[in-house]
């Protein structure tokens, strides 16, 4: 079984879902997980994980987002993107400064209503199964982060634009409420994803660049892993430590150890997170430094036995 992270630059018309589905072909093996849902018209960057790593799937959608995206002005739609039923249309009477502006306006902390066409739920439904029903319901504001918005270009009524983001943010809502400011209105013509947290568009491959390699046999089986990135490049920041022979079993159960049960002997702060190894290296789990209890506690455990 394959255990670790492989990047993949999505292709328009795919769901998550879908990307998934074509890696358990391409792979092998069911255990196959994708970190947070991609639109089926967005491009980029898909982390999915395999085998152990299903385990990160849930903490790298935590993970800050940069997007590439182009916003047409004049237009509205149901869905936000101009896949939808266009609602209105209005004449573009802005200039590139009052762009740049209402861009600006939206950087930090932002109140975003929720899209009718999202997988979120209500009431045990997901939004975009209500949506096609006819139904609409009531999503309150949630706040969401705009740590960078830039201008690429303006090609009124077109506009480019780089956004890096908070977790749960949507980009159609961010272009429709951008149109809202404008007083014009506006839908996502297009969308790639350029990053999620440490996993950039350069790294990324296609499915059907893996596809070719799998049809190479062992060959490809070579060139797959070695874009598999492991579980614990995730986890860089983290110090690391090495248990002591005798220690390896409390490590292959999932128990604390203590300071003194690994080979450097560290203590590190409070909470403090750091990167359990085995004598050999191999990559075991996170675990925090209880000072109350002298002892290292399991956050998460990465045993590819499992």
């Amino acid at each position: 079984m394959m255990n670790g992270i492989i990047v993949i630059d999505k292709e328009p018309g795919f769901t998550s879902h879908d990307v998934v589905a074509k890696m358990r072909g391409i792979c092998g093996q069911r255990k196959i997980g994708h970190t947070g849902t991609l639109d089926p018209m967005a491009t980029g960057v898909l982390p999915v994980c395999l085998g152990s790593a299903t385990k990160l799937c849930d903490m790298l959608a935590d993970r800050d987002k940069e997007y590439v995206a182009e916003l047409l002005l004049g237009v509205e739609t149901d869905t936000q993107d101009v896949t939808g039923q266009v609602l209105a249309r209005r004449p573009v009477e802005v200039e590139e400064g009052r762009v740049r502006s209402a861009a600006d306006s939206f950087l930090g902390l932002y109140m975003q209503v929720p899209p009718m066409y999202s997988a979120l739920k209500v009431d045990g439904k997901k939004l975009y199964e209500l949506a096609r029903a006819g139904k609409e319901v009531e999503r309150k504001a949630r706040p969401v982060r705009i740590h960078e918005l830039e201008i690429l270009e303006c090609r009124l009524p077109v506009v480019r634009m780089r956004v890096v983001c908070s977790k749960g943010t949507y980009i159609r809502t961010l272009c429709a409420d951008m149109g809202e400011r404008l007083g014009c209105g506006g839908a996502m013509q297009s969308l790639r994803r350029t990053r999620v947290g440490q996993f950039s568009i350069e790294e990324a491959c296609t499915l059907g660049r893996l596809q070719q390699w799998k049809d190479q046999g062992e060959s490809g089986q070579v060139k797959l892993c070695q874009v598999l990135r492991p579980v614990d490049s995730v986890f860089q920041d983290c110090p690391q430590l090495h248990v002591t022979e005798d220690a390896c079993r409390l490590l292959d159960n999932g128990n604390a150890v203590a300071p003194e049960q690994t080979l450097e002997g560290a203590v590190h702060g409070e909470g403090s997170r750091v990167r359990m190894y085995r004598p050999d290296g191999s990559f075991a789990g996170i675990y925090a430094y209880e000072p109350d209890r002298g002892r290292y506690r399991p956050v998460k455990m990465f045993l590819e036995k499992e």
